[in-house]
């Protein structure tokens, strides 16, 4: 450990992303308190425990289950508690949120939209209509996030991550994979269908952390989905979860147009390298 480097929380260690996060700030020299979900998320003085000495938080809540109404209902109060009890320490100076692309593409007339960027969210009516609960979970808990950040007057960074792929997803990160394909046929047609490596995810949350500019929102992929060669070749990541026909065989070349904007992602790549 560097004794330079300020003590970070990541909360919750154990959801895939917060796994990678703890380890990639590891190896970065960071001391770490590593908080893990066990069975109530809402825990307020557990939180405040972990946070105790902490200068930031990589509030990474996910599910290890297939998302259902009741996780929404779950996640955002969990996040609420988590934003509290940042407010109430006198050392948390950031919170690094992880959200995802999926809690700003969904809405009933997604083709009217010209270009997807960090200005937009999801519909939550829309989401409720059509039982997409993972974005609505998103949508929720990063507005809600936001709302008692502004109020508390706490600095924030959201990551709008993509479809996360890294090593053993499939099986390390079976529910959360499948509640944010949901709807995959209708985000892919509609070029919003996007991937992200969890190291270069990792990368990203450890630098906006780092970053004393960094500020809102940042959508965060490496690819878009949006050619058949290119959904079966993320089918093959995600086997079992995913199975095509044994022999099958990409059947044309056609592209849709890519929606998802990075402007900014890019700007915080090149200003920290």
């Amino acid at each position: 450990m560097d004794p330079s480097k300020p003590i970070l929380c990541v909360l919750d260690a154990s959801s895939y992303v917060g796994f990678w996060v703890t380890k990639g700030l590891l190896s970065k020299g960071y001391p770490v308190h590593a908080a893990v979900q066990n069975t109530d998320i809402m825990d307020y003085q557990s939180i405040l425990v972990a946070l105790k000495g902490c200068s930031g938080l990589f509030c990474c809540m996910d599910t290890h289950h297939v998302y259902d109404e009741k996780m929404v209902d779950l996640e955002v109060r969990g996040t609420i508690n988590v934003v509290e009890a940042c407010a109430q320490t006198d050392s948390v100076e950031k919170i690094v949120f992880t959200s995802s692309l999926t809690a700003a593409v969904w809405r009933e007339n997604i083709l009217s939209e010209k270009d997807v960027d960090e200005r937009c969210w999801s519909d939550k009516e829309f989401c409720r209509k059509m039982k997409l609960w993972y974005p609505l979970a998103k949508t929720l808990s990063e507005q809600a996030a936001w709302a008692l950040a502004m109020d508390r007057r706490l600095k924030m960074v959201s990551i709008n991550a993509g479809l996360v792929l890294g090593p053993a997803v499939a099986e390390e990160n079976s529910g959360s994979t499948i509640s944010y394909l949901k709807g995959a046929a209708q985000m892919y047609e509609n070029g919003v269908l996007a991937v992200v490596d969890v190291k270069f995810l990792v990368d990203v949350h450890i630098r906006a952390m780092e970053d004393s500019s960094t500020g809102g929102r940042y959508f965060c992929f490496d690819q878009i989905v949006n050619s058949e060669e290119e959904t079966v070749k993320l089918a093959n990541i995600l086997r079992p979860l995913i199975s095509l026909p044994q022999r099958y065989e990409v059947q044309g070349k056609e592209a849709f147009a890519e929606r998802l904007r990075t402007r900014k992602l890019h700007k915080l790549i090149e200003g920290t390298a």
